[in-house]
């Protein structure tokens, strides 16, 4: 009898989110009720009882960490799991959740194999030892000898491990095939020799004439002849299968290797095109900002700068927090007056995927022809709030009170009208690697102090 279905309940404000998790969450047979808000989730969870909850945090009035403490403080919801569906990550952020009550924390860039490990957490899916079972049991063969097949390998945890295993998988396969075939020998050799003495007349002291010797039929030999080169034939047509399903997995780890190292070649290049980039950007507005600003506005030395996003980061988080905090240290120290303006522009990428397992940039080899879009979904998915990590936010929260209202941040988007690198022409011969540096240049946060007219 097989296991009662699980029920999840998603709650989040982005009907593309929820949409998105609960189709993954149907591939696992979970069944998915949606609530897009934290105010219609309590009022859902009055007469249902789903087994995991997943929350996401910002959301419209009641936030996903005000809704997790109150379903942690009601008796009758308190022992339901909940896991935070969200952009928001840090440990600051993660140990904040853990204290109200959520077992942790799941990316909204999430992969499938993230998606299995949380569900295993929530107890959504059987426990992983019950997925060890050996995939073949004990044979009994008819002479009572028990043949042990080996279990199943396990899980694959890189491209150079993969082939490693799986070429021990072929191996140990084909020393169970040859240890059945003997087996098998021995007990078709063992069920002749009993035939033929079944078949012999009892031994007598006289010995028959040779004519009547050499007219005894010779069937039961050429049948174990026979017999044994049938089973030599399969084990042959069994090693030669192995053997080129070997070479295809070398083959694939091969590939995969080669596009790795083109991947960290590409970062290398990107890495020291944004740099030159920046060195320009800030080179050319020097000479600008030191004409124009008036004196004693303490801004003189400040340029206008900009910082690359990589593909899957919020905008303002991460190594954009750094700068910002430098920034506006540097600010503070000059007795600066003004605004600082930070502004967001995407990069229209070369993507593979689909919209329900998420896009990645392509490889950088392929055509950029066979991309299967060309834009950035993950960067139009975000709305205002989910564009800044939690401290991010609280940096820009304290400058104000810190600065006696001196420094003010203000935060926009300008999503991808103003690229800084042109992208190249579309060709035939173009790859996605090509195309996807200048994206990667042009996906960016730049950040603009200007000083008051009347400090």
């Amino acid at each position: 009898m097989g296991m009662a279905r699980k029920l999840a309940l998603v709650v989040d404000d982005s009907k593309s989110a929820r949409i998105i998790l609960s189709r993954m969450l149907e591939k696992y047979d979970i069944a998915v009720d949606m609530a897009e808000s934290a105010e219609q989730a309590i009022e859902y969870l009055k007469n249902n009882r789903p087994d995991a909850i997943f929350m996401d945090h910002l959301m419209p009035g009641m936030d996903g960490l005000q809704a997790v403490q109150a379903i942690k403080s009601n008796p009758q919801t308190a022992m339901i799991p909940i896991m935070m569906y969200t952009s928001q990550e840090g440990e600051l952020y993660v140990g904040q959740a853990r204290a109200l009550g959520a077992m942790g924390v799941l990316p909204k860039q999430v992969r499938p194999v993230d998606v299995s490990k949380v569900l295993y957490e929530l107890r959504l899916l059987p426990d992983r030892r019950d997925m060890t079972e050996p995939v073949l049991a004990p044979v009994e063969l008819e002479d009572g000898t028990p043949v042990e097949r080996a279990p199943a390998a396990g899980p694959r945890s890189s491209a150079a491990d993969w082939g490693r295993r799986l070429e021990s998988a072929v191996k140990d396969q084909a020393v169970d095939v040859r240890r059945f075939i003997v087996a098998s020998l021995d007990s078709f050799a063992s069920r002749i020799v009993n035939d033929l003495r079944a078949a012999m007349p009892a031994p007598t002291l006289e010995f028959p004439p040779a004519p009547a010797r050499a007219a005894r039929p010779m069937w039961p030999w050429a049948t174990a002849v026979a017999a044994a080169s049938l089973i030599a034939a399969v084990f042959a047509a069994f090693w030669l299968v192995a053997r080129d399903d070997l070479a295809k997995s070398r083959a694939e780890a091969a590939a995969l290797t080669s596009s790795n190292a083109e991947l960290q070649r590409a970062r290398v290049d990107l890495s020291a095109t944004v740099k030159d980039l920046t060195a320009a950007l800030a080179s050319s507005g020097g000479a600008g900002a030191t004409a124009g600003a008036p004196a004693g506005a303490g801004a003189s030395a400040i340029v206008p700068r900009a910082e690359p996003v990589p593909y899957g980061e919020i905008p303002f988080d991460r190594g954009r927090l750094d700068v910002l905090r430098e920034l506006l240290a540097k600010l503070q120290g000059q007795g600066f007056h003004g605004i600082v303006k930070i502004t967001s522009l995407s990069g229209l990428y070369c993507l593979t995927g689909n919209s329900t397992d998420g896009f990645t940039p392509a490889a950088p080899s392929s055509l950029a022809s066979k991309c299967d879009m060309v834009g950035n979904p993950f960067e139009e998915s975000l709305s205002g709030q989910q564009r800044q990590s939690l401290a991010f936010a609280n940096l820009i929260a304290g400058v104000r009170q810190r600065t006696a209202g001196a420094i003010t941040v203000a935060i926009e988007n300008a999503g991808n009208a103003r690229p800084i690198t042109p992208y190249p022409a579309r060709t035939e011969s173009l790859t996605a690697g090509e195309w996807n540096r200048a994206a990667a240049a042009n996906n960016r946060v730049e950040f603009a102090p200007e000083t008051a007219a009347n400090p």
